[in-house]
């Protein structure tokens, strides 16, 4: 099923990540003469006042491991061939840099070698030959220590001479002078295997403290790849280089789920174990003995009940467990090609193919599968006008298609089965309508039939001119987007039970009397086209050694999107919501307003221009200290799709109702899906000058290197986000309260951009360089972030929840809503007071500390480099790493899930916090129920957003590795990774439906001990 990620969300971590500047990618690249490998030269990575070198080896390749995302300007340097120097970007699943050096005149080769001759010196000591691992970049010393890049023309010396002996860190690889071993393939490659299985991992975590035996399963993978020059003898003598790697999955994985199930007695009616009595919804008469006649089940109920397993233990919060096994394969290839022609042009491009195939079971044993089928490709074209002067042209191509088959496609009728009218019961979605229950009873629910194909076509160019102390960029992008989409957001329907019709959630359910329902079906094929254009340009600036700025600007419009065929429906609203009527793209003139609205029914944004700047400054010449400071505006130009999904769905081109149970228009399982003409038909409608939503960012670092290695960095970082999305619901009022009016259209949600955020930040990191084979990081971050924002969870349900409402208003056009998905849109309680809506955001995590340590045997003769034997072969060369992070736990929201009058939506309403304390919990509990009553009649629930403080996060993984030298050509990698080495159990949530049973306890525990092996063959 279609993932999708909510927009303004997205906009903050946008923003955080950019302020951050955490990422960090491998960049890696080959330097080659006449398609041949050039070992030896000096390939130095600067960006501001970082900069970072690296030496190639035997196959000219040379690695950067760890470079910020960003652009980087890569220089290669060797004797006897001219500087080449160009901009890259370093980013996750970049392509490989090609270099095609070019030789100097023999007049200029000579002047190199005499100016780069050394004065004569004593001869060497011999010492024995040291095989290393392969150059590695390594980061730029403080004023005063040693260059670790040396000159270029060390890497040209011969084994053995002064400046190169064997044991020097510079030593050449064996293709040089006396120590060559002999010609070696030109190739290059490796085949992998990465195992693990039930047999090494550790036992899911029983949550109910059943003892559920561990179902027996495994992963695999396999991974072949293969590198080099691409030659065919009489046909192509002098080819591009290429790469091809494969990737073979087979994974099946278990996890315990576990649920509360209707008792033998509930399913029969019998509810005299209940203190609050069970009424008749025809008369408000409580049943004799809380007990409901065999007669009054409704044929529904029994029809849909048999899909509910009996509780296989005892408990009043969790009775029944159950191992779930999933399966995964997967196949994927990634290739590219590089090619030089002259000295001026490089051409580069690749191609990937994916293909994914998932079965997924749920709870009920109904069996979904996913097949997600994905290709991409790219060409770029570099070319050098001049020296300074470098065109960068790229195109790229993505086409991915998601097709989803639910268990009931196809299959079984089940709603005309059981007499459920007004739903889609085309066989493509038969299966039953989704069930949720407000006392904590697993919600009955199964997955969407839907074939999704999106496809993206983009173009880039960019330019880079160093002209004196400047490097300057420009450049532009084009992305013409297309999201094809046949499925349905809720064709089967859905029913809500809180209790209000009965006294009981699940008796209501008996009675076939829902307390809400909601439907959207129709107008399945949904043809999506959007553009998205940017251009920019910046100055990296070296003012003095000691300060250089980085300045730019950057432009970006993403147009709204429009449906191919016109097919979307907005809410033309009149003054003070008092009237409202649909608005269809093809004829897009409101009849209330008489505004005239584009095709997209949004008036588009173009005023996202981003400036940015930042500074690197050592202020004392010499010296390591460094002050950084930087400022830059992010928009979120891709808000606009999770908006049109719910706008194609809607009348008059789809059937969308979310109601009420109410006198005036009764609903029961049979008709539920039947709504009065009095209610408004469509669910949802957006302010047709909705804002893009941006996030200014700003940061201020300090760096000093310390004693022992250290190097200490302290960072304030800043973000202010503003147009955030907020959502809310027209013309409602709490319960007890009078109808302020009783004539104006309720039913809906309406979206607007006025939602604000902040986050602010201080972070401190500690991190020890490589010594003696041990280097670590230790990192410390307190922060507090806040908005009043729908996309972080402005409005009512709480994170994590086990049985939180569904919102019928979601962008969720390929999953029914279920009881423990968030809506990725949350609704504010109080469509009259915005402001009360603020307060943590849902991923504010107030305090979080990470280390890293990593360790490797036989670094200096006090780590055993010189030992030799059976030690040396046993204990040389491992690393072992380890990953900690430990953290307060997210905020979630109290839900009291009652529907809002006037509408069919439930999730958005918070409770009455009482005053007692929310943590002093009864035994088996994390939160006290007594903490919290249902809302005063005729008020709104006094209780803050994200009020509480979830459990605490902690993490611990571990990995052992080493690479076994077989002879000169093959290595075998060995590595072993442990996650949750401990067996440490973390839960992730606490479940925060006030009227659950299972309120105050955990909804899910972190996945337990799991280990796997890797191993790889290089050549």
């Amino acid at each position: 099923m279609t993932r999708r990620i909510d927009s303004s969300l997205r906009l903050l971590l946008i923003g955080w990540l950019a302020a951050l500047m955490l990422a960090a990618s491998e960049h890696h690249g080959q330097v080659t003469f006449g398609g041949l490998p050039v070992p030896g030269a000096t390939v130095t990575a600067t960006q501001g006042d970082r900069k970072f070198s690296a030496i190639t080896d035997q196959q000219g390749v040379y690695s950067f491991p760890d470079l910020t995302d960003g652009r980087w300007t890569i220089e290669v340097k060797m004797l006897g061939f001219a500087t080449s120097k160009r901009e890259v970007v370093a980013a996750p699943n970049a392509p490989a840099a090609s270099w095609e050096l070019t030789l100097l005149p023999l007049n200029e080769i000579k002047a190199e070698i005499k100016a780069a001759s050394p004065a004569p010196a004593p001869p060497a000591t011999p010492v024995p030959e040291i095989q290393g691992p392969p150059p590695t970049a390594t980061a730029q010393k403080t004023p005063g220590e040693s260059d670790a890049s040396q000159n270029t023309s060390d890497g040209f010396l011969i084994n053995g001479s002064i400046n190169n002996g064997a044991a020097s860190p510079f030593a050449q690889f064996a293709a040089f002078g006396n120590n060559r071993r002999g010609a070696k393939g030109l190739y290059n490659g490796g085949i992998g295997l990465i195992l693990d299985s039930s047999a090494l991992n550790a036992r899911s975590f029983s949550q109910t403290g059943q003892d559920t035996p561990k179902p027996a399963y495994n992963h695999f993978s396999g991974v072949v790849t293969l590198g080099g020059p691409l030659k065919i003898p009489h046909l192509l003598k002098n080819g591009p280089n290429f790469f091809a790697g494969y990737q073979w999955t087979r994974n099946r994985t278990a996890t315990t789920q576990f649920a509360l199930m209707p008792t033998p007695e509930e399913r029969n009616g019998d509810f005299s174990q209940k203190t609050s009595p069970i009424f008749d919804p025809t008369n408000g008469m409580p049943f004799s003995g809380n007990v409901i006649p065999q007669s009054r089940i409704s044929p529904q109920t029994r029809a849909l009940l048999g899909f509910y397993p009996l509780p296989n233990f005892n408990s009043t919060r969790y009775n029944y467990q159950v191992p779930i096994v999933s399966a995964t394969h997967q196949d994927a290839l990634q290739s590219r090609l590089s090619k030089a022609v002259g000295q001026k042009n490089q051409f580069y491009g690749g191609f990937a193919f994916q293909s994914t195939r998932t079965d997924s079971p749920n709870l009920f044993d109904f069996l979904d599968t996913t097949d997600v089928l994905g290709i991409s490709s790219n060409v770029h074209w570099s070319h050098r006008f001049t020296q300074p002067l470098f065109l960068n042209l790229g195109y790229q191509f993505s086409r991915l298609s998601t097709r989803t088959a639910p268990f009931f496609e196809n299959r079984d009728n089940v709603s005309g089965q059981a007499g459920i009218t007004g739903n889609d019961q085309n066989p493509l979605n038969w299966g039953p309508p989704s069930l949720t229950f407000s006392s904590g009873i697993a919600p009955l629910t199964d997955g969407l039939p839907s074939y999704d194909r999106n496809q993206t076509g983009a173009l880039s160019y960019s330019m880079l001119w160093n002209r004196g102390r400047h490097n300057l960029t420009f450049g532009a992008d084009f992305r013409r987007q297309q999201f094809n989409y046949l499925s349905q957001q809720d064709p089967r329907g859905s029913f809500t039970f809180t209790g209000a019709a009965a006294g009981s959630d699940f008796a209501g359910f008996l009675l076939g009397v829902p307390d809400t329902s909601s439907i959207a079906f129709g107008n399945a094929d949904k043809y999506f086209r959007a553009s998205a254009y940017d251009v920019y340009f910046t100055d990296d600036f070296r003012i003095s050694p000691e300060l250089t700025v980085n300045a730019g600007v950057r432009w970006e419009y993403g147009a709204p999107i429009t449906e191919l065929y016109g097919r979307l429906v907005n809410l033309d609203i009149a003054p003070g919501f008092s009237a409202i009527a649909p608005v269809v793209a093809n004829d897009p003139i409101g009849s209330l307003t008489g505004e005239n609205y584009p095709n997209s029914l949004l008036r588009p944004d173009k005023r996202a221009f981003e400036p940015r700047v930042g500074i690197a400054w050592r202020p004392i010449s010499g010296t390591s200290l460094v002050v950084r400071a930087g400022y830059g505006i992010y928009y979120n130009t891709s808000v606009y799709q999770t908006i049109a999904s719910q706008m194609a769905q809607q009348s008059p081109l789809s059937k969308s109702l979310s109601v009420q149970n109410s006198p005036t228009n009764p609903l029961t399982l049979a008709n539920g899906f039947n709504a009065s003409p009095s209610i408004t038909t469509n669910t949802f409608a957006i302010d047709p000058n909705f804002r893009v939503g941006y996030a200014q960012n700003w940061q201020l670092a300090v760096q000093r290197d310390l004693p022992g290695a250290l190097q200490m960095t302290a960072t304030y970082l800043g973000i202010k986000g503003t147009h955030g999305a907020q959502e809310f619901l027209p013309n409602t009022y709490p319960a007890g309260a009078l109808n302020p009016c009783p004539l104006c259209p309720t039913g809906y949600a309406y979206m607007t951009s006025n939602g604000n955020s902040s986050r602010e930040a201080g972070q401190f990191q500690l991190r020890r360089r490589l010594h003696s084979g041990f280097t670590a990081t230790l990192e410390y971050t307190f922060s507090k972030s806040m908005d009043d924002i729908a996309a972080f969870g402005g409005g009512g349900q709480g994170s994590g929840s086990q049985n939180t409402m569904q919102n019928p208003f979601g962008p969720n056009n390929n999953a029914p809503p279920t009881a423990s998905a968030q809506p990725s849109i949350a609704t504010a309680q109080n469509w009259l007071d915005l402001s009360a809506e603020r307060g943590l955001s849902s991923f504010d995590q107030r305090h979080l500390l990470s280390a890293q340590l990593q360790y490797t045997s036989g670094m200096g003769s006090a780590g055993g480099t010189l030992l030799t034997g059976w030690k040396g072969a046993l204990l040389k060369e491992w690393t072992f790493l380890t990953q900690i992070t430990a953290g307060s736990g997210l905020p979630l929201t109290p839900v009291y899930p009652a529907a809002v009058n006037g509408t069919g939506v439930t999730g958005t309403i918070r409770p009455d916090y009482t005053g007692a304390p929310l943590y002093a919990a009864p035994s088996g509990l994390s939160l006290n129920p007594a903490a919290y009553t249902a809302p005063a009649p005729g008020q709104w629930g006094n209780a803050g957003r994200n009020s509480i403080t979830g459990p605490a996060q902690f993490s611990l993984n571990a990995s052992l590795g080493r690479t076994f030298r077989l002879n000169d050509r093959f290595n075998l990698d060995l590595r072993v990774d442990a996650t949750n080495a401990f067996n440490h159990v973390t839960f992730t949530s606490w479940n925060t439906t006030v009227t659950s049973a299972q309120f105050g306890l955990p909804t899910a525990a972190n996945a337990m001990r799991s280990v796997q092996t890797t191993l790889r063959v290089r050549f």
